[in-house]
């Protein structure tokens, strides 16, 4: 079997801000976002070798990061419209059949990694695809095991890619978003430290910590390491709260334990029924496909 992990936080961003054309509620509501997730869902549905999903949410967008470091991302900013549909997202991902974990605490992200390492480690898996180009994840990218898919693009990132994407291997991402930072979750980064001088230098060092305090005792060679390392060494306490800050939380709580408690049975009609007909999505129910049998 397969894996299908989806940021559906990610996927309702994607469809509130696509080009297709709005949809509301019969109470005026705007429901474009939850329809464009719900479209996305089903199509994921429809693939031939998609039987078993898990997707994420942050129910807020707020978590344990906030109380690290107050210029972590936070739901300032995020259309009213959007965050009105928060709740109907989650809503019709349930009364789709999808396994769905609603993160408060921890993020959308933090799921989904928990949950790619909890299912590889079943023989029964084939392989994990967490559905998200949201480079935090490519920290937890195993072989051709467990692998990012950027739905959107088709393109599939296993651990050699995550290698030729950012130049560093898996396990040191958390400290190259430290040092490079991630403007869309309000990681400022280290002045400087740009992503090919970072690359480098972590492909030799791996993490924060070994690097050296004086760039003489550097083994290699990267322009202006002299301003590099005094930087690092004034703000390595920043450099390693930032990494805190990228680092994906494993221990994120997820009920399930089993690969096959994701495995999709089929939607709960009643449930979404009513709520395709409450939103004016009634068009929703003409695409569904059945399940596959075990």
């Amino acid at each position: 079997m397969k894996i299908h992990l989806v940021d559906g936080t990610y996927e309702l961003f994607r469809a509130h801000y696509s080009p297709r054309p709005g949809r509301s509620a019969p109470n005026g509501q705007d429901v474009k976002a939850t329809h464009g997730l719900a479209q996305s869902l089903i199509a994921l549905l429809n693939q031939p070798d998609v039987t078993h999903i898990g997707v994420a949410f942050d129910t807020v967008i707020r978590s344990f990061r906030n109380d690290l470091f107050d210029g972590y991302k936070t739901g300032d900013g995020v259309e009213p419209d959007l965050l009105a549909q928060f709740s109907l997202a989650e809503q019709i991902t349930c009364a789709l059949g999808l396994t769905v974990w609603p993160m408060e605490e921890f993020e959308a992200d933090d799921a989904i990694a928990a949950a790619a390492v909890r299912f590889a480690q079943f023989t029964a898996v084939e392989q994990v695809l967490m559905c998200s180009p949201d480079k935090d994840l490519a920290q937890v990218v195993s072989g051709q095991r467990v692998v990012m898919l950027d739905r959107r693009k088709g393109e599939v990132i296993d651990e050699a890619g995550v290698l030729e994407k950012f130049g560093v291997p898996p396990e040191s991402i958390p400290d190259y978003l430290g040092l490079v930072g991630d403007a869309a979750d309000g990681i400022p980064g280290i002045p400087r430290w740009g992503a090919r001088s970072t690359a480098a230098i972590l492909t030799r060092y791996r993490s924060i910590d070994a690097i050296p305090a004086d760039a003489g005792d550097w083994d290699v060679k990267v322009r202006g390491a002299d301003n590099l390392a005094r930087t690092l060494t004034e703000l390595r306490e920043d450099a390693r709260l930032y990494r805190q800050l990228a680092m994906l939380r494993l221990d994120a709580p997820l009920p399930e334990t089993e690969p096959e408690q994701l495995r999709w049975t089929g939607v709960r009609q009643p449930d979404l029924d009513e709520l395709c007909q409450s939103l004016n999505l009634e068009s929703l129910l003409n695409r569904l496909p059945e399940p596959v049998p075990d």
